[in-house]
């Protein structure tokens, strides 16, 4: 299974965002401390705030914060809803032109092999991403003071 850098990206915000609890973030900083896009972070939040993951205020005392818990955001939930259009081989598609597909077992095999893939993301949280012990190092090494 690959994962999106979207998908990635996504995770990494959401991190963020768990990690600075009790505060807003801008996706200034986020961007800053992961050292990507500004540009294409907007577009995940826009994601995330309509998915409900998030929640984004605008204008001067305006930010990011997470929608619920960390320990409710579901990991295997995020990655199917990112991941909707993602398909591991032509077959999964609308678009399947592959002559071999009615006598082939890639297709069953495959799905069976993702929905493995996703049986694993289902039994984790965005708490778990954390980690017991290294939610201080994350946000050292992200320059987020908490308080």
């Amino acid at each position: 299974m690959h994962i999106t850098r979207y998908t990635d990206y996504s995770l990494r915000v959401l991190i963020y965002l768990a990690i600075n609890t009790g505060q807003l973030s801008t996706i200034n900083e986020i961007a800053k401390s992961y050292a990507i896009s500004k540009n294409h972070l907007m577009k995940i939040v826009q994601q995330l705030n309509l998915q409900g993951y998030l929640l984004a205020t605008r204008g001067k005392n305006g930010g990011l914060k997470l929608n619920r818990p960390a320990n409710e955001i579901n990991i295997g939930s995020l990655v199917r809803a990112i991941e909707d259009n993602n398909k591991l081989v032509e077959c999964f598609g609308d678009n399947n032109q592959c002559v071999i597909t009615p006598s082939c077992q890639l297709k069953r095999i495959f799905s069976e092999a993702q929905e493995s893939f996703f049986k694993t993301l289902d039994s984790y949280t965005l708490q778990d991403l954390l980690g017991n012990k290294q939610q201080r190092a994350l946000s050292e090494l992200l320059a987020i003071t908490v308080k």
